[in-house]
């Protein structure tokens, strides 16, 4: 479906001005519902909704976090270009103080108050990012997954700007050079689109657990949280966890344990 200049103008205002509805149901209420997604084999991962849980407890050292980030930016082709300026990011880390900036206080164990969280892209039930994008390049999946359709990308970063998470990132130059090891299996990106996390959405179709599960040696739980029985479930029945922001009610899909019990 073409889109006049015109056209994308009233959306963009619409989204700009805060309106109850969707500017891209302006968009592609005419059109398919869906945006391309990944084909699941015979033996794909499925779910009715997808969540993480990440133990920090389990993130002791500074190669724990390091081993989880490069298996994710190796296989999706994310480009190292060498400064903060220009860095795009999938998975990274943060302060405790800046990841959960509305559960900190003066009196928290000195522990918690110096660990590290990772973060990256919440895939949230209620997501910001997919009701601003005007050409639905953003688009939440049905198994819970909140996708991104490089071609679609027009670069107008209304998603960055909606996500108060920071989760996404902008490619403001070619980021092939700066691809270290090219993975073939998993699509390149141009100057002038945004990209972030996304569940591993292509190995799950394959069968596959997300590349930063298997690399946390039990840290991070990946499972259906639609399921009561699954194994992600039962985590969140016996430990208590962190949501980031959770009060905005975009209702993310990645939970924290942060310490407690005997702090494993």
């Amino acid at each position: 479906m073409s889109i006049s200049r015109r056209d994308f103008l009233k959306i963009a205002g619409l989204s700009g001005l805060g309106i109850g509805f969707s500017a891209t149901d302006l968009l592609w209420k005419r059109g398919r519902a869906d945006a391309v997604e990944y084909m699941p084999s015979p033996k794909g991962l499925t779910a009715k909704r997808w969540a993480m849980v990440v133990d920090l407890r389990k993130f002791r050292t500074e190669e724990d976090y390091k081993r989880v980030i490069d298996a994710c930016h190796r296989i999706h082709n994310v480009p190292d270009f060498g400064n903060p300026k220009d860095e795009v990011k999938w998975i990274w880390t943060e302060t405790f103080e800046h990841a959960f900036p509305f559960q900190r206080n003066e009196y928290l164990p000195e522990g918690i108050q110096e660990k590290k969280a990772l973060l990256f892209c919440n895939h949230c039930d209620n997501p910001p990012c997919v009701r601003v994008c005007p050409t639905k390049a953003t688009f939440k999946r049905r198994d819970g997954i909140v996708a991104q359709d490089y071609h679609r990308c027009i670069g107008c970063r209304f998603c960055m700007a909606a996500c108060p998470f920071g989760s996404r990132s902008f490619n403001w130059r070619d980021p092939r050079p700066f691809i270290k090891e090219m993975n073939p299996e998993f699509p390149t990106r141009t100057k002038g689109v945004v990209e972030k996390c996304n569940f591993c959405v292509e190995r799950l179709a394959k069968g596959l657990k997300p590349a930063c599960v298997v690399a946390s040696n039990g840290g991070m739980i990946f499972g259906d949280l639609a399921d009561p029985d699954s194994e992600v479930r039962e985590i969140l029945k016996t430990h208590y966890t962190l949501r980031r922001k959770a009060e905005l009610g975009t209702r993310p899909s990645v939970f924290y344990i942060i310490g407690g019990e005997e702090d494993a």
